[in-house]
């Protein structure tokens, strides 16, 4: 494993402080302390918060597509119960080891939401993965891939932040993946069938 680029532990720090601080907590000095490195080290690669914040937009993006790759790659055959057992799964990661990512996530949406000039990265994030979506149901013989993958991804997206963010999120135990098979199965069929 290599070792991270300067920008990409910056971004990683950020993303961790998001998460864990929420926007108002995101400034350079925090940053610098998450990533354990001497004060200024964030200023001097991403001079302004808006340059940082588009820094954490584009590494959540890599490292998104990077899990979706590596479950496109375990998913073996274009079929319905591999495709659903390997999104389950990836679903679960990104519920349990990537759940951080996921909060940093959904704040820096809300934020893109309020500043227009954060969601020219905040879309370039979302595509890598939609185009992804679309590829997978063209696959499983989507007739229409592109708005099958729209819902797709809104209903992982409504799951992820259910279960990570919603108002019963701190009282529901996450899911199993067994769980979230039969779940992810029965969203790819309505998928498939729009």
């Amino acid at each position: 494993m290599s070792v991270p680029d300067r920008r990409d532990l910056i971004a990683d720090a950020a993303i961790s402080t998001v998460a864990t601080a929420g926007l108002r907590g995101l400034t350079h000095r925090a940053v610098d302390a998450a990533a354990g490195l001497p004060a200024g080290s964030t200023s001097y690669y991403f001079r302004t918060r808006s340059a940082l914040i588009n820094a954490c937009y584009l590494r959540l993006a890599e490292l998104s597509v990077a899990d979706v790759d590596r479950w496109a790659a375990d998913q073996g055959g274009p079929d319905l119960d591999s495709a659903a057992g390997a999104l389950a799964a990836l679903l679960h990661h990104w519920l349990t080891a990537a759940r951080e990512r996921q909060l940093a996530r959904f704040e820096l949406s809300l934020e893109a939401t309020r500043r227009p000039e954060l969601r020219a990265d905040l879309q370039t994030a979302g595509d890598a993965a939609r185009s992804r979506a679309v590829a997978l149901l063209a696959a499983l013989g989507a007739p229409r891939p592109v708005p099958a993958a729209d819902l797709l991804v809104a209903w992982t997206d409504g799951l992820l932040y259910d279960r990570l963010a919603g108002a019963l999120a701190a009282t529901r135990p996450l899911p199993e993946v067994t769980e979230l098979t039969t779940v992810v199965r029965r969203m790819l069929e309505a998928a498939l069938s729009t």
